[in-house]
């Protein structure tokens, strides 16, 4: 979409010095713009490439005074706080990507499914039977919704997205591409003949209100109850979380960490990537776990934890420092020995 330097300036209540009829269709970084472009001056480390950007429309404070020509093509907005309008316009063009409705074709939508207001469903998606999707939920290609799961108003389901039957997703979530809700947990039990016999799983997934699920990441149905995500949590890509665990409000989880079943973590916490977490167990309130770390006990509110396994960060450092030391406190003991070797055999003395 095309938008004129009064537009742009109406939006961000600045004042055009310039054309302000001239057009845009992009942003950019100052020293990288190109004509057609928008950027950007707020801080004067970049002033110098004002005066050579080839930038349609540049955006700058109402205080900015040239010291020497700029282009000619170049159309100045200028505002109050040039950071917080460019981030105006940023989160402006992203809503822009997502301002679709209606339902392409090929598509299947079950005639027992209930349609929102401002629904888009893109290309090859199956949305099945009873399913409810709210006001504004945006479905993207080649995602498929299973029977009697209910979206809410304003959720983004990215392409290639699957999210099985019966799942509860809240509203104002965002699901990335590859990730897959409600498969199956990994529940199966050994018989009298040692084979392993797979455990029907016949619970759910919610995932409450503003969630974020990143790319490829997995959230296991329950074997029965629910596997929950609560409010404001975000998950990075490739995690995994098995059946039954339970996520509080507003964590943050990051890359190829493993949450196992049953497991339950508390409000505002943060985990790093890599992190493997066993089944069964509790973590508390506003506990951070550095990067690859494993926990393998419950763990008490306000906790700061690292290694595998995992303990007090402060007590962690310091063993480190002495094991990054080891080779050199090695010889040191092999020197010692000898020494005292040396002086027992001087003193007539023998090693008992």
């Amino acid at each position: 979409m095309q938008f004129t330097a009064a537009q742009i300036a109406e939006l961000l209540q600045g004042e055009v010095d310039g054309d302000p009829q001239v057009l845009v269709n992009d942003l950019a970084k100052i020293e990288e713009a190109r004509s057609g472009t928008l950027t950007f001056l707020a801080n004067s480390k970049y002033t110098e490439f004002i005066y050579t950007t080839k930038a349609t429309i540049a955006i700058v404070d109402h205080g900015f005074q040239a010291t020497k020509a700029i282009p000619k093509s170049l159309t100045l907005i200028r505002v109050a706080d040039p950071r917080m309008a460019f981030t105006q316009l940023l989160e402006r063009n992203y809503q822009l990507q997502y301002e679709k409705k209606g339902i392409e074709q090929p598509s299947f939508v079950s005639p027992k499914a209930r349609i929102g207001k401002g629904v888009y469903i893109g290309a090859f998606c199956y949305i099945s039977d009873e399913v409810v999707l709210g006001d504004g939920v945006k479905v993207f290609p080649n995602s498929f919704i299973g029977e009697r799961t209910t979206v809410g108003d304003g959720t983004r389901i990215h392409a290639g997205v699957k999210i099985y039957h019966q799942s509860v997703i809240g509203a104002q979530c965002v699901i990335h591409s590859g990730a897959v809700i409600g498969a199956d947990g990994f529940g199966f039990v050994p018989n009298t003949e040692g084979v392993y016999e797979k455990m029907p799983q016949v619970g759910n997934v919610i995932l409450e209100d503003h969630v974020e699920i990143g790319a490829n990441t997995t959230v296991d149905r329950a074997t029965i109850g629910h596997t929950i995500i609560r409010q404001g949590t975000k998950l990075d890509n490739l995690i995994q979380i098995g059946h039954n665990a339970e996520l509080g409000k507003h964590n943050v989880v990051v890359a190829q960490t493993g949450i196992a079943g049953s497991t339950k973590v508390g409000d505002h916490n943060q985990i790093g990537g890599q992190v493997g977490i066993a089944g069964h167990l509790t973590i508390g309130n506003k506990v951070r776990i550095a990067a690859q770390s494993g926990i393998g006990a419950t763990v008490e509110d306000g906790a700061t934890l690292q290694g595998s396994p995992a303990f007090a960060k402060g007590l962690y450092d310091r063993s480190y420092v002495v094991f990054r030391n080891l080779p050199s406190l090695q010889r040191r003991i092999d020197a010692l020995e000898k020494e005292l070797a040396a002086l027992r055999q001087a003193l007539g003395d023998t090693p008992r």
